[in-house]
């Protein structure tokens, strides 16, 4: 019996170790690993800033990867420096958006204000309707460089 114990214990350690640095959503395949930072939800949004179950988004609308409750930065002088990079690639793997830092040269953020990130990706030219394209994010602590949030998601495009 304390033999079984120890294993469930161990177990249920290693799968919480991997729900907090890793997790899938399955309805949307939104996927996302975190190191260093806490995060309390990681979403894909529509338009309507309504959270999606699927990962289908028309063309000539928007749809954005938000990441909430996001804590763990290294603070300088009371404010935080994330980093934002934001790609969307197509089926061959061409850049549709290549963006490196969206917040390059800012003054820092307060935490309240670096805890909600949103990567926002407007679905129009040069993207297609009916083609699928790949969206990747990446939100890193700009004073501690190691600490970082990446989400992987592919988005359907339709009419």
């Amino acid at each position: 019996m304390k033999h079984t114990y120890y294993t469930f214990f161990f177990a249920m350690l290693i799968c919480n170790a991997c729900s907090v640095g890793v997790k899938k959503d399955l309805g949307t395949g939104l996927f996302h690993t975190v190191s260093g930072f806490s995060v309390d939800e990681v979403l894909l949004v529509g338009p309507d800033n309504q959270t999606k179950s699927d990962n289908v988004v028309n063309f000539n609308s928007t749809v954005a990867i938000v990441a909430q409750g996001l804590r763990g930065y290294e603070l300088k002088e009371g404010k935080a420096f994330p980093g934002l990079m934001l790609q969307v690639t197509d089926g061959s793997g061409t850049a549709v958006i290549n963006e490196a830092d969206l917040f390059a040269n800012t003054e820092g953020y307060s935490p309240e204000d670096a805890s909600i990130i949103r990567g926002t990706v407007t679905v129009g030219a040069p993207m297609k309707a009916g083609e699928t394209y790949h969206v990747k994010m990446r939100i890193w602590d700009k004073n501690k460089i190691e600490t970082e949030l990446t989400a992987e998601i592919d988005i359907k495009v339709k009419e």
